[in-house]
């Protein structure tokens, strides 16, 4: 009988790519690893790995025995959810993975929501990138993620994953309320401004640049982050123009003047859980939670 355990460190090699990434995740040695893998190798009775310069990689033989143990894997965590939604509690611990605006924004009610409702599930915060946070979950570091989807920029669909869309949020010019760009009405009228942008690579940082490049100019970036409180201080006091979007709150954009922006755009809020889990009631209560959250009071007109 092949060791499901075992099999699961072999898809852990297979999404996280080394020895030694498997090892520091699951806090385990790396000759422990080794040796596991090496069992998995008699249990098979196959090769399921061949040495790569200082690495290894799975062999055929092993992406076949994946294909199988996946599912199996998948299976388990349903009995999982199944057999927790048996129960009179919702409980545990839920690892979520989330983005700054959600995080500044609705977090806190979340979070206040589901410790008066369910006091005996904890949740853990994670403040990444939407790309860290996918390939998270999928290796199981995380049990939701939310992502944000930007107009022209669909983020690919996957059958391991369970997607729920949450609303749409109004993305917005941000310029100045007084000063330099403080009477700019349009966005070529910005062609000379410096902005603070996301960077490049990013799914925010490309489409403002898109969008600055469709109105005719390539936006000067002097200040290149992922923070927007840092990105609206530096609107305030004038030194910058940016986009921001509506959840980031009137509370945290106090003194910078809002404009639409041509056609209105909007970026999608979603969350993401894998398949097999999304009946688990602790991820049904986060999203019930989220979803009342960040429906109420965030609509600007």
């Amino acid at each position: 009988m092949l060791s499901l355990q075992r099999l699961t460190l072999l898809d852990e090699l297979d999404r996280r790519g080394t020895l030694a990434a498997v090892a520091q995740a699951l806090s385990f040695a790396p000759s422990t690893v080794s040796e596991q893998l090496a069992q998995l190798e008699r249990e098979a009775g196959v090769r399921l790995l061949e040495p790569v310069g200082r690495g290894v990689r799975l062999t055929a033989d092993a992406h076949l025995l994946l294909g199988h143990a996946r599912v199996a894997m998948a299976a388990l965590e349903t009995a999982e959810s199944e057999l927790a939604a048996a129960r009179d509690t919702v409980a545990g611990v839920l690892r979520v993975a989330t983005f700054q605006t959600v995080a500044l924004s609705v977090l806190p009610a979340v979070l206040g929501e589901l410790a008066a409702r369910h006091p005996q599930l904890r949740v853990d915060v994670a403040q990444r990138e939407e790309s860290g946070a996918t390939s998270g979950l999928q290796v199981g570091d995380f049990d939701v993620v939310l992502g944000e989807e930007y107009p022209g920029r669909p983020v690919p669909p996957s059958d391991r994953f369970d997607r729920v869309d949450l609303r749409g949020d109004r993305l917005r010019l941000a310029t100045p309320s007084a000063g330099p760009w403080s009477d700019a009405t349009t966005l070529a009228a910005l062609a000379a401004a410096s902005w603070a942008l996301d960077p490049v690579g990013t799914a925010p940082g490309d489409w403002v640049r898109d969008l600055c490049r469709t109105a005719g100019f390539e936006p000067r970036v002097r200040f290149d982050g992922v923070d927007l409180i840092t990105h609206v201080h530096l609107v305030r006091t004038g030194h910058a123009v940016t986009v921001l979007p509506d959840l980031l709150g009137e509370e945290n954009t106090r003194g910078v003047r809002l404009l639409d922006l041509p056609g209105r755009p909007e970026r999608t809020l979603f969350t993401l859980t894998r398949a097999s889990r999304a009946g688990h009631p602790a991820i049904l209560a986060f999203r019930d939670a989220l979803a009342g959250a960040i429906g109420v009071g965030r609509e600007r007109s």
